[in-house]
């Protein structure tokens, strides 16, 4: 039923997956893949094939990718090189010291004005509903078609004319949802229906009383800004220089070597996780993630995790200091108004409820605050208003408008105060500096694999392409260690 003329043959799977691998490994898109497993005899040697192999057609990774993805197999690749090095003994006990930075993943999608947005996300609307079967044209559908299929704006003229059209599109938005979602013609479970009205929402404000919209002043948080990636979100970073993309981030994670290689030795690290994001995340709540990562690759919580300032606050240091493990990151300093003392300045002992200020003066009371929606615990604490008003500090310390000194700190201040003061000395400085070889890991993911880009749309294809970068990255490392350790064996 199936001959070699008739209908897609069958290849193995593993064949696929080493493929895969290969492909990131050498950064090849599918049709050089394929091509390398019949005329490349290393690759066929990698992937044990026979020197006269076939090898398959290009779309078959396609197909393969999709169906990992389908059945929720997107990291195989990357736990099938985790699980060959571990029982080969190159992972072993060097997880108890690892370190975990982020970066951003730029998504296969332009960038788009809001005006675009909408427009983009209109025309593939009525072009879904146009191919129904039962499809019926309203009285303002050739308008419509001429407005968005058939024509584009011209972008050249002035803000106020452009701003006009954003919101005609958002008139005409509003029209076609209600015609769509009414019983007759009923398109509104088409996806490009919903895609439309999410757009709408996140654009517009609807007057139901006059049946009129008005734009919004901006986009919520995790806004669609292209249509044909929905999941690509907008987020910036700001550092030295701030960069802004739409796409999505990426949590890393290795092991950190007990010992610093010496010049020329190639680095002993391995990459334990690779965790992708929605763009908007943040590190601070990402950890957690990338710990039930670890223990369904069954890989135990390091004893020291390395950290940046994004990762660290009073709850993780409290989460790691309950599990008997320490949390190796600075504290971010707490922000001072107009020059006055900060809470660091204040010598406060939140468990006891008691404080000190710059100038030896005790608080006079201590009230604790929970928020009834996050159940957050705060504490206020008050220094007496005698104190304050006799202090020679006071233009320093209390501001013009207020009689006393007010602090509200945070249930864990005492742990977040200790780290603020012990990050100043040389000693914990010395101990950071294992932090930063995830730097280089980051920039060899991305220079030498292509971790900066998704080649695909969608979420869940780029965790696949981050995956299998990841267990790329790991192999190559795996084997340039091997070879090293036995030349120097040898020597």
């Amino acid at each position: 039923m199936y001959c070699m003329n008739n209908g897609r043959p069958g290849e193995e799977p593993v064949l696929l997956l080493g493929t895969l691998v290969l492909q990131f490994m050498e950064r090849k898109p599918d049709r050089q893949a394929a091509e390398c497993c019949v005329f490349d005899l290393r690759w066929k040697l990698a992937l044990g094939m026979e020197a006269d192999a076939e090898g398959f057609h290009p779309t078959s990774l396609v197909k393969f990718r999709q169906r990992l993805i389908n059945h929720g197999l997107e990291d195989i690749g990357f736990d099938a090189a985790l699980d060959a090095m571990r029982q080969a003994g190159y992972l072993g006990s060097k997880s108890k010291r690892q370190r975990v930075d982020s970066s951003h993943v730029v998504g296969l999608v332009s960038r788009m004005s809001r005006l675009e947005n909408i427009r983009e996300t209109i025309r593939l609307a009525l072009e879904s509903i146009q191919k129904q079967p039962d499809f019926s044209a309203p009285a303002l559908w050739l308008e419509w078609w001429e407005r968005y299929v058939e024509s584009k704006p011209d972008f050249r003229v002035d803000k106020a004319e452009l701003q006009k059209r954003f919101e005609l599109a958002g008139q005409d938005a509003a029209l076609i949802l209600k015609w769509a979602t009414a019983p007759n013609p009923g398109f509104g479970e088409l996806k490009p229906i919903e895609l439309l009205k999410r757009v709408f929402d996140e654009n517009f404000e609807m007057n139901k009383e006059e049946e009129t919209c008005s734009p919004l002043r901006a986009q919520p948080a995790g806004a669609v800004h292209n249509p044909h990636d929905p999941e690509a979100q907008w987020s910036t970073k700001s550092t030295i220089k701030d960069k802004e993309w739409v796409g999505y981030k990426v949590q890393v994670s290795e092991t950190v070597s007990p010992q610093r290689c010496e010049k020329g030795e190639p680095t002993a690290s391995v990459i334990t996780a690779v965790v992708t994001q929605p763009a908007i995340s943040s590190d601070k709540a990402a950890l957690p993630e990338v710990e039930t990562h670890w223990e369904y690759k069954k890989i135990k919580k390091p004893d020291v995790l390395f950290v940046d300032g994004g990762y660290t606050s009073g709850h993780e240091l409290a989460r790691a200091q309950e599990e008997g493990r320490e949390l190796m990151g600075p504290m971010a300093a707490s922000p001072s108004k107009d020059g006055r003392f900060k809470i660091e300045c204040f010598d406060v002992n939140v468990e006891e409820r008691k404080a000190i200020c710059p100038a030896g003066h005790k608080n006079a009371q201590c009230s604790k605050l929970t928020k009834k929606k996050t159940g957050k615990i705060n504490y206020r604490i008050e220094f007496s208003r005698k104190d304050c008003e006799s202090c020679p500090l006071k233009e320093k310390c209390v501001a013009p408008h207020h009689n006393h000194r007010t602090n509200v700190v945070q249930e864990h201040h005492t742990l977040m105060q200790a780290r603020r003061r012990e990050q100043q000395g040389d000693p914990f400085k010395k101990k950071m500096e294992q932090r930063n070889g995830i730097e280089g890991t980051i920039s060899e993911l991305v220079r030498a694999h292509g971790m900066r880009r998704s080649r695909y749309r969608g979420e869940a294809k780029t965790r696949l392409q981050n995956f299998m970068i990841g267990a790329a990255c790991n192999i190559r490392r795996w084997c340039t260690r091997t070879n090293w350790e036995k030349t120097s064996a040898a020597a």
